[in-house]
């Protein structure tokens, strides 16, 4: 304001101003008497700047201002719990509206886009699991969890149940029971985990220190999609993509139809207006072999060695059977207009569109961008 004015009084000066302010703000809503006794130290501050009074002065005045302040603008009752619900609600309406517009996590539970990305897999297995702190590191790093059953007494495998607390089917909720001829055990892993270890046969015979079931469950890809890019540009053949499956015909819908809706995750083997055709290994589209990358990779895997792992091209339905569409190597499929024709990259054990039709437009979630967990070689932009 001006340059060689004491600091103090242009302190005193601010303060008669932001003040003065708050008087404005709160006097319809403040006690009169409180309002006059703020107006009062306004006034006695501005006859010590008038003056110009020395610097201790000044500043009793200032402190006495803000004081008196304060009553008009007194601390909430239980602010400090307030304001943290406010801060976790504000960061709950941000990460909803990032899921919702922008970028939405899911996990792979199946196999069906194996090799490129891997689903639950539960391994069984000989050797007995790590120590601790290694078992930690395999869960943070791999999402490998490791179960060890041994029997504790003589006894006789009668069934394998899975359980669910509570009535709640969700992960941490859900565990496996192995009853037998003498009590039961539990596992914290689901009942596939336990029924794929050849060990844990009802009608086995047990005697103390038996190996009921060992292994492990690996959680399957976590994968980041794209939500908001297909806003901008069409979804293309050879993208991974997710969608759900209202009123699409999938096997859940027809063995559960008022069930809620899934989401899968496939890869987009055609668009509206292409013809495909599958001939074994090789994918058709458009009357001639699939040229991108992705499809060059899976159908590499029955033509040579496979070098990535896993591959074995393309089929018209699982071993012994056939599906609905391009079930034979000269069915040809036109692919509706506004709808994407689904394909699993593990193409001899994968439910997709050959199975149960075309996606609509209106199922697509987004775009599969990355896995970011577990950190393992599929880590990094799905591809």
């Amino acid at each position: 304001m001006f340059p060689f004015t004491p600091k103090h009084l242009s302190q005193a000066r601010l303060y008669i101003r932001e003040a003065s302010k708050l008087v404005a703000y709160r006097k319809d809503i403040s006690p009169g008497d409180v309002i006059a006794e703020v107006e009062g130290e306004i006034d006695a501050l501005k006859k010590l700047v008038g003056a110009k009074g020395a610097s201790a002065p000044v500043e009793a005045q200032m402190q006495r201002l803000d004081e008196v302040c304060r009553k008009l603008h007194p601390p909430l009752r239980d602010g400090g719990w307030k304001e943290n619900v406010e801060v976790f609600l504000v960061a709950i309406s941000i990460a909803l509206g990032v899921r919702t517009y922008f970028v939405q996590p899911f996990t792979i539970p199946t196999g069906s886009m194996q090799p490129t990305l891997n689903g639950i897999r539960n391994e069984a297995t000989q050797a007995p699991p790590p120590n601790p702190l290694l078992r930690v590191v395999h869960w943070a790093v791999l999402g490998r969890s490791y179960f060890n059953l041994e029997a504790t007494r003589t006894e006789t495998i009668q069934s394998i149940q899975e359980r669910h607390r509570f009535g709640i089917r969700l992960g941490p909720f859900t565990y496996t029971e192995v009853l037998t001829d003498a009590g039961s055990y539990s596992l914290s892993v689901p009942e596939v985990a336990v029924r794929n270890d050849p060990r844990a046969t009802p009608g086995r015979r047990l005697v103390p220190g038996d190996i009921i079931a060992r292994g492990y469950t690996d959680s399957g890809d976590h994968v980041l999609v794209d939500k908001f890019s297909y806003h901008f540009i069409s979804p293309q053949a050879g993208h991974v993509f997710v969608f759900n499956t209202a009123r699409i015909p999938t096997r859940e819908n027809l063995y559960n139809p008022g069930g809620p809706s899934q989401f899968y995750i496939k890869r987009i083997g055609g668009v509206g207006g292409d013809s495909l055709r599958i001939e074994p290994p090789k994918l058709f589209r458009n009357g001639e072999a699939a040229k991108e990358a992705p499809f060059l990779r899976v159908m590499a895997g029955t033509l040579r060695n496979p070098v990535d792992g896993g591959y074995k091209g393309y089929s018209n339905g699982p071993q012994g059977s056939t599906f609905q569409y391009l079930g034979n190597p000269n069915d040809v499929q036109v692919v509706p207009e506004n709808c994407y024709f689904a394909l699993g990259d593990n193409s001899y054990h994968s439910s997709d569109s050959r199975d149960w039709g075309p996606v609509p437009q209106s199922n697509v979630v987004g775009r599969g961008w990355m896995v970011y967990w577990p950190f393992s070689r599929h880590w990094g932009s799905v591809r």
